[in-house]
């Protein structure tokens, strides 16, 4: 979701371990010249998601830190494409923390259907970030160096 930490703490962790970092939102937005909630108000929702599919399906990103889009999860082939590459891991933030962390969901590019809400959002999605999870970290607190520093630590994992 939105305000979960992902570009924040993804970009922190593939700096301090040497990896490129890749942000797919930033990457559809250079594309296209176009902020994801321009795409969305002027192709509609099942574009954006298509898009998102599309690079997540054929582009390799093997020794990258991947920062995806919170509608990905809709996509099974681009998951499957994830999952072989590497692992997926959800930065898990509570309701509350959500809607205090994102104060205006209508300019963030957000795939949502006009006047969903984002409590609804989230709800549907959910169950589908649970679904493809390989690894949960809470992230409901303000990323201190502390908190950084632990989360960090959560991501670490030995070789297969």
């Amino acid at each position: 979701m939105p305000g979960s930490g992902k570009s924040t703490l993804g970009r922190r962790f593939a700096q301090r371990h040497g990896l490129q970092f890749v942000d797919t939102d930033e990457v559809i937005e250079q594309h296209y010249g176009l902020s994801l909630q321009q795409l969305v108000n002027r192709h509609g929702i099942s574009f954006l998601r298509k898009v998102e599919e599309e690079i997540l399906s054929s582009v390799s990103f093997s020794g990258h830190l991947v920062s995806t889009g919170g509608s990905v999860v809709y996509s099974s082939l681009a998951m499957q494409n994830l999952a072989n590459i590497g692992r997926i891991v959800y930065l898990h933030i509570s309701l509350p923390t959500l809607l205090q962390r994102v104060d205006n969901s209508n300019n963030r590019g957000l795939v949502k259907l006009p006047n969903q809400s984002l409590a609804t959002l989230y709800r549907e999605r959910l169950p589908l970030y649970q679904r493809w999870a390989e690894l949960t970290i809470e992230n409901n607190r303000p990323l201190s160096a502390w908190q950084f520093e632990q989360l960090a630590q959560q991501l670490v994992v030995e070789p297969a």
